[in-house]
């Protein structure tokens, strides 16, 4: 097990506090790893076997734990043992209320409990729970491997270059189980297929109410294949409309879809931000998938895709180091991603290459255009003696993924 040490930081600074901690993220990216690891620190700091009760739901010793009333007995049942007890409790959306079980180990006298709980899907932490447990817990949002911690897995020939396993990385995607398996098409696409299936299936139809997988599917794909540009609802209702022969998809129906897809965290949904005006716009996002190997199996892989990709990937390294990601709007023109954290904010645009002086100029006029002082920077995957033009940034992809966060 490789440790995952952004999350591992976290637990470790809620430890011991009275707040819920929930990991949430997409299936198989890790929380269930995180877990062992943590419970592995826990043993070697001196806690008693005893006194740390992990339970996963989806091991089918558990299976018939389906109602919160019997978890809460399964809970008090092992809590043998005086002291302080750490419950980690993985895939707990599968047992139902579990919020009030939770709820209630929490708050009663007589028990001294660290909680952590996973789990795969956003409705986990509807509405309804996060009224019942207010104030009383924290989310983690886990992502799948950052390319310093795909790397920490070591299961590529050491002979490869770092280009090489970057390439790799972009096709297989991030998902920590891939490093274990054969390095080949199939077996991988196989894997990371099942993997989605499973999302559609289990996060998506199942806890939605969605019963027409055909055109979850369809959505998946064209969100897939217009990574990078600004879709709505409407635009992906004509579309579907358009190829199905008159048979209408509502926009509403598509917005229902898009947000059980967010919900499963397979694709993240980017808004767009004016920057002249300082507000937050509600109409025209981007979407992105989670894992580019979930987006290579589903479509192909082709150089003419290599763009967006590595877009994603750099959008979802901006969220791993902690900021909030919109789309930039400046006027008429618009940055790729404009990053804010606290009181700072960075502008990013990013491109395959700008040895193409039209590529060049096309990639810096919006950042040229914005008229404030925070750092921009221009990704790629030149390798170049030119690090700048005018005070904005040329940085390669590779080694602003390399880089320590900041």
């Amino acid at each position: 097990m490789v440790q995952r040490v952004q999350y591992m930081e976290r637990l470790r600074a809620y430890k011991d506090n009275k707040l819920i901690k929930v990991i949430t993220g997409l299936r198989r990216c890790g929380k269930s790893t995180l877990l062992q690891l943590f419970k592995r620190e826990l043993l070697e700091s001196g806690v008693p076997s005893g006194n740390i009760i992990d339970i996963n739901f989806e091991l089918m010793i558990y299976d018939g734990i389906r109602d919160y009333r019997q978890f809460y007995e399964l809970v008090r049942g092992q809590m043998s043992s005086s002291g302080k007890h750490y419950l980690l409790l993985d895939e707990i959306q599968q047992v139902e209320h579990w919020e009030k079980a939770v709820n209630s180990l929490s708050a009663e006298p007589d028990i001294d409990v660290d909680i952590y709980i996973t789990g795969s899907n956003a409705y986990m932490l509807s509405s309804d729970i996060s009224t019942l447990l207010s104030g009383r817990y924290v989310e983690i949002k886990m992502l799948p491997l950052s390319f310093k911690e795909f790397l920490l897995f070591d299961h590529l020939p050491a002979e490869w270059s770092t280009d090489d396993k970057f390439r790799q990385y972009l096709k297989y995607g991030c998902l920590p189980a891939v490093t274990t398996l054969p390095q080949e098409d199939s077996t991988v696409n196989d894997f990371l297929l099942g993997i989605y299936n499973t999302v559609i299936v289990k996060d998506v139809v199942a806890r939605s109410g969605s019963r027409d997988v055909a055109l979850l599917e369809k959505i998946v794909r064209y969100v897939i294949s217009n990574t990078g540009n600004i879709i709505s609802p409407n635009k992906i209702s004509g579309f579907i409309s358009a190829n199905e022969k008159g048979n209408g998809v509502k926009a509403s129906t598509i917005n229902n879809y898009l947000e059980t897809l967010e919900k499963a965290y397979i694709v993240y949904r980017v808004n767009r931000f004016d920057i002249k005006g300082k507000e937050q716009l509600k109409t025209l996002s981007k979407y992105y998938v989670t894992d580019t190997g979930i987006r290579n199996a589903l479509m192909g892989y082709s150089d003419g895709d290599m763009g967006h990709v590595l877009e994603t990937v750099v959008y979802f390294e901006l969220l791993r180091r902690g900021y909030m990601v919109f789309i930039g709007k400046w006027y008429g023109s618009e940055v790729d991603f404009l990053a804010v954290r606290q009181d700072t904010r960075k502008y990013y645009q990013v491109t395959l290459s700008m040895l193409d002086e039209s590529v060049k100029a096309r990639e810096l006029m919006p950042l040229t255009a914005i008229d404030d002082n925070y750092e921009k920077t221009i990704l790629s995957m030149d390798k170049t003696y030119v690090t700048n033009h005018e005070g904005i940034i040329f940085q390669n992809i590779i080694d602003f993924l390399m880089s320590e966060q900041h």
